[in-house]
């Protein structure tokens, strides 16, 4: 009778260049260790970013105090909105089952990949992109094949905020749905805290592995909101800053009375 082959003897010999195929050898660390998981960077693209050095960001000026003067037109803007989401609300049917999966299946259609982005307690961020079918489960394992090996058995949590929203694992409403389901598609980002508290302060760098922080390059600051890169916002010359007045015939006869009786 044939001996057993020992896990030893199941990894592949090296090639002529001295290392084996990639196939071959991930077929030997799953055969050797079925607790051990591959580098991320191997497996998955990656990008690490830096924490924002808050001291190169610059805010942008006040605006001027006639921005904050309500006018006529700002008075009739906002009643046509509020007078559109009304009748949107009451005018909308009711969704049969087949309407709403319909609807879902556009969705994933439209989102095939969910870029997902987690932030370490010292705002390293580490992101990454996954099929919008995956489970939150994939991105678990991806997160922990990036840590430390002395980080890795520690348990830790991944959540969404504001409202505040774990997405736990072992929660059967969050594991059995893709992440189009839990709504983080296209893109989602969610923060990382550890059982062990020592890790979760601010100052305690993030601790993923030495090749992924050396890969870590600077965050992307977002464009500063201006009128002048805002679809659909006038410049501030075009902006009326007439100021409210009670006999402006644009205002609405309800409001009138409350104006006089405010300022009598």
């Amino acid at each position: 009778m044939s001996s057993t082959p020992s896990t030893k003897d199941t990894i592949p010999a090296p090639t002529s260049d001295g290392f084996s195929t990639m196939a071959s050898m991930s077929a030997a660390r799953e055969n050797a260790s079925s607790s051990t998981i591959a580098n991320p960077s191997a497996g998955r693209a990656f990008k690490v970013y830096k924490p924002i050095n808050h001291s190169h960001i610059h805010l942008p000026p006040p605006p001027p105090d006639d921005f904050y003067t309500v006018t006529a037109a700002d008075l009739k803007s906002a009643q046509a909105v509020l007078r559109a989401r009304t009748q949107a609300l009451v005018d909308a049917p009711l969704q049969l089952r087949a309407t709403r999966e319909a609807e879902d299946r556009k969705k994933r259609e439209r989102w095939p990949n969910t870029t997902i982005r987690v932030r370490f307690p010292d705002q390293t961020q580490l992101e990454a992109t996954f099929p919008s079918t995956d489970k939150i489960k994939s991105v678990y394992v991806f997160v922990r094949a990036s840590l430390r090996d002395d980080v890795k058995p520690i348990k830790f949590i991944l959540s969404q905020s504001p409202p505040k929203r774990d997405l736990k694992v072992s929660d059967p409403n969050v594991r059995d749905m893709s992440l189009g389901d839990l709504q983080l598609a296209p893109s989602s980002v969610l923060l990382l805290r550890f059982e062990d508290e020592s890790l979760n302060h601010s100052s305690y760098p993030a601790p993923l592995l030495q090749e992924m922080l050396d890969a870590a390059i600077d965050l992307p600051l977002p464009v500063e909101l201006t009128a002048a890169n805002v679809p659909g916002t006038p410049a501030p010359a075009e902006r009326q800053s007439k100021p409210v007045s009670i006999g402006e015939k644009k205002i609405p006869k309800w409001l009138k009375a409350g104006l006089s009786k405010s300022l009598s």
